[in-house]
């Protein structure tokens, strides 16, 4: 594939987790997240996007959430469960996305938030203005996503690189 094709990046924060008596990283899925994710992975399929790559975050809440999502999709990526996703800050983040080798053009990240909110607001150097609005409305809660492009090497991912063109949160 040519670096000239655009690429699209697409971060989907974990659903909604329960609070048993467990380490952080080990909390499973409340009810609703269940619900929520695979809500979220029949949106995601609705996008058409075929996706080349899951990088996925090692807890359990994200394993889980990818699980019930991908069930939704008519063709299931390659999936890497990646520990540095795990509370990973914006600029862990984009080291992870530069990583990813140029013969994939479509990735999905399913992490953690603060960095995936974080990382959306970095990455998008520009938006169109009926995403930025309901994303501004929003926030980024649990099973939310957000989808931006740009064009380029894996290698050329940096702040204000991309272009915000779609978001979903489950109440939107």
């Amino acid at each position: 594939m040519s670096v000239a094709e655009p690429r699209r990046i697409v971060l989907f924060r974990h659903a909604k987790a329960d609070w048993p008596q467990v380490t952080d990283h080990e909390r499973p899925l409340a009810d609703r997240g269940r619900m929520d994710a695979a809500e979220a992975g029949r949106r995601l399929a609705d996008t058409g996007v075929p996706f080349d790559q899951a990088l996925c975050s090692t807890s359990a809440r994200t394993r889980e959430t990818w699980k019930l999502a991908v069930q939704e999709f008519p063709h299931r990526p390659k999936t890497v469960y990646e520990e540095r996703i795990y509370e990973a800050s914006p600029g862990e983040l984009i080291a992870v996305l530069n990583e990813t080798p140029d013969d994939l053009r479509n990735v999905l990240v399913i992490g953690h938030n603060p960095g995936m909110e974080a990382l959306t607001e970095i990455l998008a150097g520009s938006a169109e203005d009926e995403v930025r609005e309901r994303i501004n409305r929003r926030g980024f809660p649990t099973s939310a996503f957000a989808v931006l492009t740009f064009t380029g090497s894996w290698k050329d991912v940096e702040p204000g690189r991309a272009a915000l063109v779609d978001y979903w949160a489950p109440t939107d």
